[in-house]
């Protein structure tokens, strides 16, 4: 890992939640849900600087409130349900390059979504995305429960049932097949050249690491939050 890379947390928190509206400070466990992404890039000694790109209002004030930089407003145009997340990555890249903070290294993106991610799992990444594999794009990942030769299905439009990746043997038990992942949305690292020229993180090489499949909830709708909520409770009974 090269001597000390410059690098910056991201969290992309917008006003609009269909699926669970305001969720971003939403108290969730005594604390609005934003406030544990901030936690989580301030407690890395990796990171240098925690900053929130959003076009809210509270959600800049709770933000701040608890230790992150709000240095803009998003535009209301990168804050749309249409508008795709990496277009808020480019605009921030793009605005600390006009900055007088030190270009970046490394980005990695802190979804408010996923609380219960740890400061390890983040640290894995980072060290991981620096490794000598040449990683475009560090994600998390954790181990799925189903899978597309065993129990995962596409429905046709007589109604008909498949799997959707039929084996070339009958295999009796999910558990015979090679294990695949779920994309968890801890953290998102990436290299700002790599943002500013993609069109999905798919189009370079990406790396991952896995983390429990209590920690990859991703926060959603009402359940989602719920359920969430609990693990963290239960977490906090624990220690």
């Amino acid at each position: 890992m090269q001597n000390n890379p410059v690098i910056y947390a991201w969290i992309f928190a917008r006003g609009g939640s269909k699926g669970l509206p305001r969720k971003n400070v939403l108290s969730f466990a005594g604390r609005p849900l934003i406030a544990y992404a901030v936690a989580t890039g301030l407690q890395s000694d990796w990171i240098s600087k925690v900053f929130v790109s959003t076009d809210d209002v509270e959600i800049a004030e709770v933000a701040r409130e608890y230790g992150a930089e709000v240095p803009f407003m998003r535009p209301a145009d990168l804050a749309t349900d249409q508008a795709p997340e990496r277009l808020a990555w480019r605009h921030a890249v793009e605005w600390i390059r006009k900055s007088d903070f030190p270009d970046m290294d490394a980005m990695i993106s802190l979804p408010p979504t996923a609380p219960l991610r740890t400061v390890d799992e983040v640290n894995r990444g980072i060290e991981k995305f620096f490794s000598k594999e040449g990683w475009d794009t560090v994600i998390s990942v954790s181990r799925s429960n189903r899978h597309p030769s065993f129990n995962v299905v596409n429905i046709a439009d007589n109604g008909s049932v498949d799997l959707v990746n039929p084996p070339d043997q009958v295999m009796a038990r999910r558990q015979d097949f090679k294990p695949v992942y779920d994309i968890a949305t801890a953290f998102y690292i990436t290299a700002p050249e790599f943002v500013m020229c993609m069109d999905s993180i798919w189009d370079g090489r990406v790396g991952a690491v896995e983390i429990p499949v209590e920690h990859a909830v991703d926060i959603d709708g009402e359940l989602d939050f719920e359920f969430a909520e609990f693990l963290m409770k239960r977490k906090r009974a624990k220690q």
